[in-house]
């Protein structure tokens, strides 16, 4: 309805402008010929040199023997058609088809042009239609009805607790009297809370194709304007369209765009968007209630949010939506399988054990980049293989086989990642080597992964001094070979991995004696939300400092002594590495033995796509963390 109302007005409009240029252009064609006195034509008849006259009304248009044209304009009550007829002049006269009211319309057509156009513009700015170029106010929300695409709690895997939690809200939407009859009231909002990719929009959609109910989603950054006012004006009538298809659900990702708390950073906050948090606070829990509206909210970064947006009356619910577990990974591996066609030796337990720490968006992506590796060797089934080449792209990036490595520079990566290997190998509290190889991929020239036996939730001390050895290795590796003054930069990247382990003991986790059980991890990076004025002294900065570059030098130090221990060991697997390129965990045992690789032609192959896969062995610290250090996933 609203498009047909746009064509129409866009139909007139063209057909009053064509109107006004006919009108314009007639004035012109009319004036551009040279006027002239009623006696000045009278002598012209007379003296013969009017060839013929157009009578149009009091107005007569003359054109002489010289082929030029005049107009004159006839005194009212004379008759100047027998004095034309008798000097020879050919008449002519035009039709009257011009009214009265025809005349009065197109002297007031420019007018009407701009007052349609003005009314046209306001109605726009008041509420015309919401995609218009003046509609700020406007609610930015799409209605979803689930006709197409629709999902149910069957398509979300992996999150039995938050899946438990919100099907109350299900329940109560299909039949509400269960729970009013006995005084109870639902929750008006629930705050999905958790890491990128574990699910929190497909949750919110689930429950929206469960109850059956509209479903109304936009974005946290839909409310923001450059005007201020606007992101007030867009929550109201959110908020009206909601009521008007009550009971429904709206649902609201990345509410931290527009729910930060209030007051908070340099100049006191932003004008607009506290407006904006402050509508919304009215709505969701005023002096006007919202029967049948549930919000439904999903953020990772709870920490930043307003404390009356968590209140009890507004999100009432705060469901937290983790990384799975090795449960919940093969749970969702089966439902992203579903629509693949895999092959007899897919073991989907055994490719969730070697993603700890992916989330469900991770997953899909491993799975979908499998199906696609199948496809792109034409085979029609997935097999084991394809899944344990996704998981190798998904974590390390694309082998960067076209990559000129010069002889030398293959031996120095060798040795470095060997030096990985013996010392993860040698510690017992370091996880599992589970692969190492010396092919370029992404931004490394080689890696050492490793894999936990089972999904790490904590760390202890003696686990993160060991890790640190393991990192240290690599340049511990190189200087060990070839002396101190020929270490390269490639590891750089240890350093930094150490160093942020180190920090984490020192600052966060009172793994340090000397620095003690403080947290001192604000004041150091200098958080944001830190506004008490608290800095550490200088003292205290030095023994940090100590404590970090402490544990590093004792890890290296570790390092070196194993790799000096083993030395035999570490030169096989150096020489193993230059031979086959990539080594799973077993064939890295055999070649540290002195034992040869069976296969038969298979052992002369590099292993390039072989053996499963895990994270790299020093994993990406998450800035804040409760109960232990969580690695974060690496994919």
């Amino acid at each position: 309805m609203g498009n047909a109302r746009n064509i129409a007005f866009w139909v007139v409009l063209f057909f009053l402008i064509l109107a006004l240029f006919n009108l314009f252009s007639g004035n012109q064609a009319t004036t551009s010929s040279r006027q002239i006195s009623y006696s000045d034509f009278v002598q012209r008849v007379d003296s013969g040199e009017v060839t013929s006259v157009v009578i149009d009304g009091e107005r007569l248009q003359v054109r002489g023997r010289d082929g030029n044209t005049y107009a004159a304009i006839v005194p009212q009550g004379t008759d100047v058609t027998d004095r034309l007829v008798a000097a020879g002049v050919e008449v002519r006269a035009e039709a009257q088809q011009q009214s009265g009211f025809v005349s009065i319309l197109m002297t007031f057509l420019p007018f009407l042009l701009l007052i349609g156009v003005w009314i046209f513009f306001m109605n726009r700015m008041q509420g015309g239609g919401k995609g218009g170029a003046m509609g700020f106010g406007k609610s930015r929300a799409k209605l979803l009805t689930e006709k197409h695409g629709r999902v149910t709690f069957d398509d979300v895997a992996g999150i039995d607790e938050a899946k438990e939690e919100l099907e109350e809200i299900v329940e109560f939407l299909r039949n509400p009297q269960k729970f009013s009859r006995l005084g109870g009231k639902i929750p008006k909002g629930a705050l999905l809370v958790g890491p990128p990719g574990t699910g929190k929009t497909l949750l919110a959609r689930a429950i929206a194709g469960e109850a059956g109910v509209p479903f109304f989603t936009i974005s946290g950054s839909d409310f923001v304007e450059m005007f201020v006012g606007v992101g007030a004006s867009r929550v109201r009538d959110m908020f009206e369209q909601a009521k008007k298809n009550a009971p429904c659900i709206v649902f609201i990702d990345e509410i931290d765009a527009v729910g930060r708390a209030r007051g908070v950073g340099i100049g006191g906050g932003n004008d607009e968007r506290e407006q904006t948090l402050n509508q919304l606070l009215v709505e969701m829990d005023g002096f006007e209630a919202n029967e049948g509206v549930i919000i439904v909210a999903a953020t990772n970064r709870k920490d930043v949010l307003d404390p009356a947006l968590l209140r009890p009356g507004r999100f009432d619910r705060q469901i937290h939506v983790p990384n799975p577990d090795i449960k919940g990974r093969e749970k969702i591996l089966g439902v992203h399988a579903r629509k693949v066609p895999l092959g007899p030796d897919v073991d989907l337990r055994t490719i969730a054990r070697g993603t700890p720490g992916f989330s469900g968006a991770d997953l899909m992506n491993l799975v979908n980049e499998a199906a696609l590796m199948a496809a792109r060797i034409g085979r029609r089934f997935v097999a084991m293989d394809d899944f344990e080449n996704a998981k190798d792209k998904v974590m390390m990036g694309a082998e960067r086989r076209s990559m000129v490595l010069t002889q030398d520079q293959k031996e120095m990566t060798a040795y470095h990642e060997a030096g990985h290997a013996v010392v993860g190998m040698a510690l017992p509290k370091c996880d599992p080597v589970y692969k190492a190889t010396i092919i370029p991929r992404g931004g490394a020239l080689g890696m050492v992964m490793s894999l936990p036996e089972m999904d790490r939730l904590n760390w202890h001390r003696d686990q993160c001094e060991q890790r640190i050895a393991m990192t240290m290795a690599g340049k511990a590796a190189e200087i060990i070979k070839w002396g101190e003054d020929s270490v390269s930069n490639g590891p750089s990247g240890d350093i930094q991995q150490a160093s942020a382990l180190a920090r984490a003991m020192v600052l966060r986790w009172g793994m340090s004696d000397v620095v003690g059980n403080i947290d001192y991890a604000e004041a150091a990076e200098g958080y944001s939300g830190n506004t008490g004025g608290f800095s550490v002294s200088a003292e205290t900065k030095r023994l940090i400092e100590q404590e970090v570059k402490r544990l590093i030098d004792e890890g290296y130090e570790t390092a070196r002594r194993i790799l000096l221990e083993k030395n035999t060991e570490f030169e096989r697997l150096a020489q193993g590495l230059l031979e086959y390129e990539t080594l799973t965990g077993d064939e890295i045992k055999k070649v540290v033995a002195g034992e040869k690789l069976g296969g038969g032609d298979d052992a002369d192959k590099p292993a390039s796509g072989g053996g499963l896969t895990a994270i790299p062995s020093i994993p990406k610290l998450k800035p804040k963390t409760t109960g232990g250090l969580e690695p974060e996933p690496t994919a």
